[in-house]
This record gives structure tokens, C-alpha cells and sequence, in this order.
């Protein structure tokens, strides 16, 4: 993926954040971290470097509150710009369908002749981090429908986008959860056949 394509979708994915309200690039940073990290993940200092190129593309507007006894903080807003950036964006398909791009499934490819234990391993480590994350977005989830039903919980929301990017998170990580769980059994029986 070109630099130029992961700027442009973090661009699109911080103005999206924002549109849950006026944020602190720390708030920004926790909400990346909680509910955007399933489909765009960005470091601190990535979100930062964008907050200030969206700051002086005129598409967020920033101000800096005072603080008594903490350094001031800046505080950034969608502009009418950059919401009409946002809606055009959103209104028009991906370039390309998604595509996996995983590290560990290359290990996976030439594993034969490796350590079927250092396989099992990395497998393994990969299911207990996906177990966390599902964990963690099904509390995120229940957390938002708050005890009510789905049905109620999206006829009283103002926005569903962030509801529906946290299913297709929780939807991503079960299959990984599937696969991880496949893989470690298909491996056993290998393992025990050899």
C-alpha cells in the first residue's frame, strides 16, 4: 500500500472520528484505539501529523484550552470543508476490494520444514490476541446498546456507522478466532499422523 493511500484513509478515518464531536488528539487517540483500531489502526504520532495537515488543510479547526496545573490541550472540530470532504468520500466506492496482507500467514506458507512447534506458537499467540480484541469489542458493543435491544439501539441512534464498523471488527475477529482454532487442529493431526 502506498504512503499516499495509507495518508488518505487516515485522513478520511480521523475526519470520521470527528464527527462524534469537538476531541483533544488524546481523545482522537482513544477512540482509534477502541473503536477505529478494527479496520484502521494509527499510532499517536501518525493521528498527530494528521490532526496538524487537516488543521492547515482547513478541514478540522483546532483551539487550545487553558489548563490550570496540566499543559493546555488543543481541541479539534470538523469544518463545513472538511465535512463536505468526508461526504464525498464517503459517497464514493474503494478503489479496490480489501485484500489480506498478513505477515504471519507468509510464515504459515513456508512453515514446512520449520519447528511445528514454533508454527504452533506463533498460532497460538495470534489466538490469544484475537481472543482480546474480540473481548474487547463486545464490551465496546455492549457498552453502546446499553442493555437494549439492537432493533432499539439503532432506532434511537443519531449515527449507525460506528455500530456497523464495530460488528464488521467483531465479524473479523471470529473468523480469525476460526481460523487460528482450524489451523492449530490441522496441525495436531499432521503432527500426529507424521
Amino acid at each position: 500500500m502506498s504512503c499516499y493511500r495509507v495518508h488518505m484513509s487516515l485522513k478520511y478515518a480521523v475526519l470520521a472520528a470527528l464527527l462524534e464531536g469537538e476531541a483533544s488528539g488524546y481523545e482522537l487517540s482513544k477512540v482509534f484505539d477502541v473503536s477505529l483500531a478494527n479496520f484502521w489502526p494509527a499510532t499517536p504520532q501518525q493521528l498527530y501529523r494528521e490532526l496538524e495537515r487537516l488543521a492547515q488543510d482547513g478541514l478540522i479547526e483546532a483551539r487550545v484550552v487553558q489548563q490550570e496545573r496540566r499543559p493546555n490541550k488543543r481541541m479539534f472540530t470538523l469544518t463545513e470543508a472538511g465535512r463536505a470532504d468526508l461526504d464525498a468520500f464517503a459517497a464514493t466506492p474503494p478503489r479496490r476490494p480489501t485484500v489480506i496482507r498478513d505477515e504471519l500467514l507468509i510464515r504459515i506458507q513456508a512453515m514446512d520444514g520449520v519447528d511445528p512447534e514454533a508454527t504452533r506458537a506463533l498460532v497460538e499467540e495470534r489466538l490469544t490476541w484475537s481472543r482480546a480484541k474480540l473481548d474487547r469489542y463486545r464490551r465496546v458493543r455492549d457498552r453502546l446498546l446499553d442493555g437494549r435491544t439492537e432493533e432499539a439501539y439503532l432506532t434511537g441512534a443519531d449515527r449507525i456507522g460506528p455500530y456497523l464498523t464495530l460488528l464488521a471488527g467483531i465479524a473479523f475477529e471470529e473468523t480469525n478466532q476460526a481460523w487460528c482454532e482450524r489451523a492449530l487442529l490441522l496441525m495436531r493431526r499432521r503432527t500426529a499422523v507424521g
